[in-house]
C-alpha cells in the first residue's frame, strides 16, 4: 500500500485487514510517527524507506499479490513517485497494481486540458499501460464529503443549490470514502478484477438534492443556475491565468472549479456496485442526515 497514511489509504488498509488480508505499507522515513503508529495498531506492517529508491520499494513489495496506490499530489507524486512505486512493484514481480485514479472516469467525455489533476493521471496511465502489470482503476466520481463544504453545489450557509448550463436534472456521482475503500479492498483481493470499474454510493441531480434537503431538514433551499457551461469554463480559465501560483497547489480555487465542471460534463453510465455481493452502499439520504440537523 502506497499512500496509507492518507485518509483514503488508511480506510483501505482497514477494509483489507477486516477481510483477513496481510497489509504492508511503504512510507517515507520522515512520515509523522503518530500516523505510522496508527497503522501499526491496525495491524499494518510498515516499511519506512527512501521513496526515491526503487530497489527499497521492490524489497518491500516482495511476495505481494497487489500494490494499491492512494497517493495524492501534483506531478511529483502522481507521475514521478507513483511511477517509482510501479517500477518497484514490477521489479518485485507483483502481478497487479491499482493506481490512484479515485475520481471521475476521465476516459469518458472529458477533454484533456480541462482538469489539471485528471491530466496528471492520464500521463501516469500512459506509462502504466506501457508495462506488463495488470492494472485495475477505480472511478468513484466525487467524494461525498464535498457536500459538507459549502460549495456552489450545496451551500449550507446561504441555503442554496447551484448548477451550470441546463443541467438541473443532471445526475452527479458521489461516493463516500468508506464505500470507496471497501470496494477497493474487494478489487485488490480479486485476481479477476476488470481494468476499469465505475462506482457511486449515490447519483443525485441538483433538483433531487432540493427535495432531499427539504425532506431531511425541513428547510427550503434556493436552486439557481449559476451560468452557462461555456461561461463556467471561461471563468475557470481566467482564474487560472490570473493565479499562476495555483499550478503548485493541489486544490487551487480554479482546480476546484475544474472538478465541478467535470462533474457536470461526465457521469458514470455502468456502475460496478453489484460486483461484490457483500458490500452495502450509503444512500444520499443516509449521507445527508450525517450533517443536516
Amino acid at each position: 500500500m502506497s499512500g496509507a497514511t492518507g485518509d483514503l489509504g488508511k480506510r483501505i488498509c482497514r477494509e483489507l485487514i477486516s477481510r483477513s488480508a496481510e497489509v504492508r505499507a511503504i512510507v517515507r522515513t520522515s512520515t509523522d510517527p503518530e500516523k505510522v503508529k496508527d497503522l501499526k495498531k491496525m495491524g499494518v506492517t510498515i516499511f519506512e524507506i527512501d521513496m526515491n529508491d526503487v530497489v527499497q520499494i521492490a524489497d518491500a513489495c516482495n511476495g505481494v499479490s497487489c500494490v494499491v496506490s492512494s497517493l495524492a499530489g501534483l506531478g511529483d507524486v502522481i507521475i514521478d513517485l507513483q511511477s517509482r512505486v510501479l517500477d518497484g512493484a514490477i521489479r518485485a514481480g507483483v502481478p497487479r497494481f491499482i493506481p490512484s485514479d479515485f475520481c471521475s472516469n476521465y476516459n469518458n467525455d472529458l477533454i484533456p486540458g480541462e482538469n489539471r489533476n485528471f491530466d496528471l493521471r492520464r500521463n501516469f496511465k500512459k506509462y502504466l499501460e506501457s508495462t506488463s502489470i495488470r492494472a485495475s482503476s477505480i472511478y468513484n466520481g466525487c467524494f461525498a464529503d464535498i457536500l459538507k463544504y459549502n460549495t456552489p453545489i450545496l451551500n449550507l450557509k446561504n441555503n442554496s443549490i447551484g448548477y451550470w448550463g441546463e443541467k438541473i436534472d443532471w445526475k452527479l456521482d458521489f461516493t463516500t470514502m468508506d464505500d470507496t475503500a471497501a470496494f477497493t479492498a474487494e478489487v485488490a483481493l480479486d485476481e479477476n478484477a476488470p481494468r476499469n470499474s465505475e462506482i457511486a454510493s449515490f447519483q443525485v441531480s441538483p433538483n433531487m438534492l432540493v427535495n432531499m434537503v427539504k425532506e431531511i431538514s425541513g428547510k427550503d433551499f434556493r436552486i439557481h443556475k449559476i451560468s452557462s457551461m461555456e461561461g463556467f469554463s471561461a471563468s475557470i480559465k481566467k482564474q487560472r491565468v490570473e493565479y499562476p501560483a495555483g499550478e503548485n497547489e493541489l486544490y487551487a480555487k480554479w482546480q476546484q472549479g475544474q472538478y465541478m465542471y467535470s462533474m457536470f460534463s461526465t457521469q458514470h453510465v455502468k456502475l460496478a456496485n453489484e460486483s461484490y455481493k457483500n458490500l452495502s452502499w450509503t444512500t444520499a439520504q443516509e449521507y445527508l442526515k450525517t450533517f443536516f440537523k
